[in-house]
């Protein structure tokens, strides 16, 4: 991934991902001199098991130099951004947070979270994480991760990348005729919910885009196209898929990864998150595109991670130093990278991560991607989405795409509403 490239949206054009990430609106960091005199008193910072550990000695190298004192409050990754909406306004939250960029604009349309004025700095990160890290024009946060999903592919089981989303599943299923294999395709989902993040790679590849987007790049709200063309065509495929068991509404994540671990199936769609499991099994792979299904490319979503102030910080001056000096430096960022295998979102670090070749491998095929959608909106989507697919899938929808735009229209109203 290099940080002049373009992500694209299929079936709407190029997204820029050259926003303004100088953008006013927040906070500036200090100035040298003032950041000097910018330490003191207490922070505390909100973050998981896996950054606390990793960024232990960042921490008290920042404490030392500044004469801060930083209170970490370990929380459940998933439980932060609900934690921050409820505590913060009553003064028992943090100054600091670490979070997943599509919580952005929710958080800011509760008031919760402040911009960080990037400055100088903006040009030392990937540019998908300063976009993904984008509201409005503001930037809320330092960015620390880049994450996206791709096709790991079981080397003894499929030695060469699929051709096409064809060539896949018809290698996939002469496995199993073999007793190579037990799955053509292991994608883990839920039986009720099914998996929108994990299938929207699929579905991107018949045109069929979420929201439009703006002249700046950024998602319209106003502008919803999950009931596209391109979209219920997709529908048609997944109820298709179902029928024939490449897509299975009784693998959850879990049991995907176990059993791609078990040598069960020459393919699995998933992310860096699982590599551990994989290389602890002892299973040779290979990172891979994701086959275009439907004649577009085949965009996975990129979920970007950060360090935010609080919009309720005591101490916001430290708290802005703490992120543009310290969460962004070299030695933060590969801490970070190391304890969670996930890309740094700093040019120099990701670079240097690129080395390793699952990071180059799940890169490649992030640099095709799209940001997650950061706007409020998007939270109006996914529980029908997933109930919609999972219906689909089920082969409880007799009409896929009448089911797809029941479903589209629905999500309209809410939104409407």
């Amino acid at each position: 991934m290099q940080r002049s490239s373009v992500m694209k949206i299929a079936g709407v054009g190029a997204l820029s991902l050259t926003l303004a990430a100088c953008a006013g609106g927040g906070t500036p960091a200090p100035a040298e001199s003032e950041s000097e005199a910018a330490g003191g008193g207490e922070l505390v910072v909100w973050m998981d098991q896996n950054r606390a550990d990793a960024l232990a000695d960042v921490i008290e190298t920042f404490q030392s130099e500044t004469g801060t004192t930083v209170e970490v409050v370990v929380k459940d990754f998933g439980a932060i951004r609900d934690d921050l909406t409820t505590q913060a306004p009553s003064g028992e939250g943090p100054d600091v947070v670490v979070g997943a960029h599509d919580w952005i604009g929710k958080l800011v349309q509760n008031g919760v979270v402040a911009p960080v004025e990037l400055g100088g700095i903006a040009g030392d990160f990937e540019d998908v994480s300063v976009s993904a890290m984008t509201y409005e024009g503001s930037v809320y946060g330092v960015p620390v991760s880049i994450e996206n999903i791709a096709l790991v592919r079981n080397t003894a089981l499929a030695p060469e990348a699929p051709a096409s989303w064809d060539d896949l599943v018809s290698t996939g299923q002469a496995a199993v005729e073999s007793g190579d294999a037990e799955f053509p395709l292991l994608v883990g989902i839920d039986p009720n919910n099914a998996d929108p993040y994990h299938l929207y790679p699929l579905q991107a590849s018949f045109g069929g885009p979420v929201f439009g987007i703006n002249e700046d790049g950024s998602y319209n709200a106003d502008e919803l196209e999950l009931g596209n063309e391109g979209n219920v065509e997709f529908a048609g495929a997944l109820a298709q898929w179902g029928a024939d068991g490449i897509i299975n509404l009784n693998i959850s994540q879990d049991i995907a990864k176990e059993q791609f671990a078990n040598g069960a199936s020459p393919y699995t769609i998933t992310g860096p998150w699982n590599l551990s499991t994989f290389q602890e099994a002892g299973i040779e792979y290979a990172i891979d595109p994701i086959p275009s299904a439907g004649g577009e490319p085949a965009t996975p979503f990129v979920g970007v991670q950060g360090f935010m102030v609080s919009a309720y910080a005591n101490n916001p001056i430290v708290a802005t130093q703490f992120l543009t000096e310290y969460i962004a430096s070299d030695e933060a960022q590969t801490a970070i990278y190391e304890s969670g295998q996930r890309a740094p979102a700093l040019s120099s670090a990701f670079e240097a991560a690129q080395e390793n070749p699952d990071v180059a491998g799940f890169g490649a095929v992030g640099a095709e991607g799209v940001p997650m959608p950061n706007i409020p909106e998007m939270d109006a989507l996914w529980a029908d989405w997933g109930t919609t697919q999972a219906q689909i899938i089920g082969g409880q929808a007799a009409d896929p795409g009448a089911a797809w735009t029941a479903m589209a229209e629905k999500i309209q109203s809410t939104l409407d509403g």
